[in-house]
Order: structure tokens, then sequence, then C-alpha cells
């Protein structure tokens, strides 16, 4: 199921472990009661977790119904609930110190894990928020952890507006919290230029979709 994955020489040589959170967080005010944390380089020795996630990770290809017609979802998928082992002790790792560093603003801690592989720049996923569950109602977080090529995360105000982009790749961490499910949508777009194969796990509390 791997795709092919130029890995970076330095990163296969790195220790696979997740850094510190606290001051390397840098927090993103938006509009609306929504922010985004952003944690460039997180995990070290990102490009070995790629790999060995694109080689294990039982992944699924689904459809899904379009207005009148069923089409074949952009991405390869595969999610992890509440009490399922991760498919890597690096991410158990990586959950654990999210919990730490969001436990008292969060209040409870991230529960479950969705695993997206984004094969080439066809691969993507349209706007939306993550609004399936407790999100449509109520604050929350979601933590996406990116490993792969870079692939960039846009985000605009619901309903339309100018959008922000961040490049994610190579171990990079983004936190959209607050009201940004709901008042907010983010998307990764389809694109004609040359684009590797990304891997982006996604941790949320439990009820959150």
């Amino acid at each position: 199921m791997a795709a092919v994955y130029q890995a970076s020489l330095l990163s296969l040589n790195e220790e696979l472990a997740v850094g510190p959170l606290g001051s390397t967080v840098r927090r993103v005010p938006l509009d609306r009661g929504a922010w985004v944390d952003v944690r460039p380089g997180w995990l070290s020795g990102a490009d070995e977790l790629f790999e060995r996630l694109a080689e294990s990770v039982p992944w699924r290809a689904e459809r899904r119904k379009m207005y009148d017609r069923v089409v074949d979802v952009p991405r390869l998928l595969k999610f992890y609930d509440e009490g399922e082992t991760l498919p890597h002790p690096v991410l158990a790792d990586a959950r654990r110190v999210l919990d730490e560093h969001y436990r008292e603003e969060l209040g409870e801690p991230f529960a479950t894990a969705g695993l997206c592989y984004y094969r080439d720049g066809r691969d993507s996923v349209a706007w939306h928020g993550d609004t399936i569950g407790r999100g449509a109602a109520h604050d929350t977080m979601v933590a996406i952890l990116s490993v792969g090529y870079a692939r960039p995360l846009l985000l605009r105000p619901r309903g339309g507006g100018s959008s922000l982009r961040y490049d994610l790749g190579h171990g990079d961490l983004i936190v959209m919290g607050g009201s940004c499910q709901r008042t907010w949508e983010h998307a990764v777009p389809k694109t004609t230029r040359p684009a590797g194969p990304r891997i982006s796990i996604q941790f949320r509390p439990r009820g959150v979709r």
C-alpha cells in the first residue's frame, strides 16, 4: 500500500520521538473564538514513522454518496477508536504529551485517532469542520500530526473569506481549538504540482468526529 516516498537521510538518522510542547507552541488567535496552535518539527524521525505507517496500517478505500452519485473518497483511511491500540508506540507517546499540555484547557483527554493517507496530489479533503458529534455545539480541539511530504492545510471562516495556509509534513503539529470546528473550515486541496505521499494523524476527544 506504500507510495513512493523519498525520505530525508537526516530524518532517518534521527531518533523517533516527540519533543516538548510548552513554550515551543505558537498560538494564532482567529476570530469568533477560534485559534490554532502550531509546533513545527514536533516529531523527530518522522520519515521513519511515515514508512512504518504506510506499510503496516490496514488502510481502507471508502466510497461516499455525494449529491446523486457515489464517489471514491480521495484518500485512504483508518480510524482507531477509544481503547484500540495505536499502530505505533510513538503515537501513544504523542497523545500522552498532548493530554499533559492541554489537560487544563481541554478538560478531557484525547481519545481517538483518525489516520488519512494522501498518496499524491490527487488525494485531498474538501472544506469542512469536524462537526459530527459534540464539535457541532461545543468548543473542542483536534490535534493533527503530519508525516511524509508537506501538503498545505488551508483554513477559512465558515461561509467563505480569506484563507490561512500551513504547509504540514515531516513531523509538524497543528491543533485547532476553541470554536474552530464550528466557525472555521479546513481543507487539503488537490494539486497538479508534484506532491509526494503524506499521512496525517488526527487526535480527537471522545464523541468528536
